[in-house]
């Protein structure tokens, strides 16, 4: 039992004279007297933090010389929600080349500074996939948000050339790449592997592998020109989404016209994606045959020199009119991507206990920002089946579920004494989603939810035998989660967000040449950061991981560090052990011993 002393500042106090006796209420309130809802309250539409990792060696002059690489990340970007969602860059040889930390998408100025560091890549000799993948996933556990879903993206062929000058082995990095792709598949990374195959000398296998320990998917090419398409396809896939087809085009000179129908009232955004090899124009038509402009408010354009993306922003349900002219002869596709803002949730049974015998009804809603949808079109335009494993077997059977009313309905009969993984699957054209998994023990009765991918942690359900003894153990909960609410509180001040940016600058000691300004926005980071995550964890600037930002009071910033780094402020050395705050305006230059150069930084509001 631990028994060093604890000391409660007259702040926690109050908080445990008050937050006590509400947790008391609140534990015997939620005391299971019945049977409440399957699964977890719904979460808000599932956001992407993404790596996006690229070969940029050599050899890829020969797999993708016109670089259609760069422009299929840029296509990616342009894919992602306005706002919300978080992508980091890493490009390597046989060592870190370039790299972008986590930047969270907050404006289209964002998608731009992301777009501007790709096209800022330069090739270099050797290659080493083992030193791509250990850093993509140092990126997402540095900085990628426990509630979004995490990704890698990588573009490569797949092949090393180790320099052999440094004495590195085969052996040495294949150890170190199963190490990395461990560590992807234990964290719930999935990898996305792009394998491209210009040359003929693609390593289908190696990259197979990674995408296939990971969950991710494997995807090959012999024309750079596919890549649009197959990053359409990783999009959608990681959300629980499909790509539709809209018919090809071949362009005459003259506007010709395709319908995009939005089919239903629940599409957050609509991605339609128009590739070409030459440059397209394009006008638009909503449901009612209004002309809508091309950008808009809620109309979004991104062009680059292979594509053009139009996102609608919570497009109005019905058919829209894209009319799309390009140069003759020249052949046009268009895909659509929609983002929805649905959950596939089951509901409570009608039972807690289930055996061998028992037939199992299950009913499952849709709902959207947390309420329950009640039109009952979306239902019949969707295929509902219910999937019910064995786990001690393996068999799985495909159930049909009934869809005439706003509900899907089915039901599932235990012919064994088994484990049981049930789950409601629902698709139409456009997306699909899958509800929580409904684990029955037949051997027991026992009842369990476990939740789907990107939802909330659901509760199992309780028998009534197992109500008395919670009454029990309310009062170590309330005492547990007084002691969480306490703790809360007390750290609440070190997970504050941040305002304002920083102005930096890298001075070269050897040359004294200076980097243009870069201006870095401080929002993107809560609690605290480092000056080098700040840098894009430059692997030269590593020594710059000493020195850590907190959020202050009015809008200031503190800085600590750890001995032997060099802080100076207004041309005097600052003891940064201690503390030094920094307010807007503020000027500081960090030495790194490690190398010859100098941080320059200046904190504005």
């Amino acid at each position: 039992m631990l028994r060093t002393p604890i000391n409660i500042s007259k702040t926690a106090k109050n908080i445990l004279r008050h937050v006590v006796p509400l947790l008391l209420v609140l534990c015997i309130s939620a005391a299971p007297f019945g049977a409440g809802r399957a699964s977890a309250a719904s979460p808000a539409p599932s956001h992407i933090d993404a790596v996006l990792l690229i070969d940029v060696s050599n050899s890829m002059n020969k797999s993708d010389k016109n670089k259609i690489a760069n422009e299929a990340m840029k296509m990616f970007i342009d894919m992602l929600a306005a706002q919300g969602d978080k992508v980091g860059i890493v490009a390597y040889t046989d060592k870190v080349q370039r790299e972008k930390a986590l930047l969270q998408i907050g404006s289209a100025g964002d998608k731009q500074d992301l777009k501007d560091f790709i096209d800022g890549l330069d090739r270099g000799a050797y290659t080493d996939i083992a030193v791509g993948m250990e850093e993509a996933v140092k990126v997402l556990e540095n900085g990628s948000d426990p509630a979004h879903e995490p990704m890698i993206v990588m573009l490569a062929d797949g092949n090393n050339d180790l320099n052999e000058a440094t004495g590195r082995t085969q052996s040495q990095s294949d150890q170190e790449l199963d190490g990395a792709v461990a560590t992807a598949k234990q964290k719930g990374y999935p990898v996305y592997t792009i394998g491209l195959n210009a040359d003929g000398k693609l390593n289908k296998e190696i990259l197979a592998g990674i995408s296939n320990q990971t969950g991710g998917k494997a995807f090959t090419t012999d024309s750079a020109d596919d890549l649009p398409q197959i990053l359409s396809e990783i999009f959608a896939d990681h959300l629980k989404l499909k790509v539709v087809p809209v018919q090809s085009i071949t362009a005459n000179g003259k506007y010709q016209e395709v319908t995009v129908n939005v089919p239903n009232g629940s599409v957050l955004e609509a991605n339609i994606s128009i590739m070409s090899a030459q440059p397209v124009t394009a006008k638009l038509s909503d449901p009612s045959g209004k002309e809508v402009a091309i950008p808009s408010n809620d109309v979004l354009l991104s062009k680059s020199s292979s594509y053009s993306l139009i996102k609608l922003l919570s497009p109005e349900q019905g058919d829209w009119k894209l009319q799309v002219k390009g140069v003759p002869k020249d052949k046009i596709d268009i895909n659509l991507v929609f983002n929805y803002d649905l959950e596939l949730k089951l509901d409570a049974l009608s039972s807690k206990t289930y055996q061998k015998g028992d037939t199992i009804e299950i009913s499952s809603h849709l709902f959207s920002n947390g309420t329950q949808v009640t039109l009952s079109n979306l239902y019949q335009d969707m295929k509902a089946v219910l999937l019910a494993t064995d786990t001690d077997t393996g068999k799985v059977q495909e159930l049909p579920m009934d869809n005439t009313g706003a509900v899907f309905k089915g039901s599932f009969k235990i012919t064994e004494s088994h484990n049981y993984e049930l789950k409601v699957r629902a698709e139409e054209s456009s997306f699909y989603r899958e509800s929580d998994v409904l684990k029955i023990n037949a051997k027991t009765g026992a009842v369990a939810t476990s939740p789907a991918a990107g939802t909330g942690v659901s509760e199992p359900a309780q028998d009534k035998s197992s109500s008395k003894t919670l009454y029990y153990i309310i009062g170590g909960i309330v005492l547990v989660l007084a002691a969480a609410v306490v703790l809360w509180m007390l750290r609440k001040q070190s997970n504050r967000g941040f305002v304002g940016q920083m102005v930096v600058e890298v001075l070269d000691g050897n040359t004294g040449e200076k980097t243009y300004p870069q201006y870095k926005k401080l929002s993107a980071f809560r609690g605290k950061f480092t000056l080098h995550q700040l840098l894009q964890l430059a692997p030269e600037l590593k020594e710059s991981e000493k020195l850590v930002f907190t959020p202050g009071k009015n809008d200031r910033l503190m800085l600590r560090g750890s001995e032997g780094i060099s802080v100076e402020k207004s041309g005097r050395a600052a003891d940064v052990t201690r503390g030094l705050e920094l307010k807007s305006g503020d000027r500081i230059s960090v030495a790194l011993a490690t190398v010859d150069k100098t941080i320059l930084l200046e904190y504005l509001i």
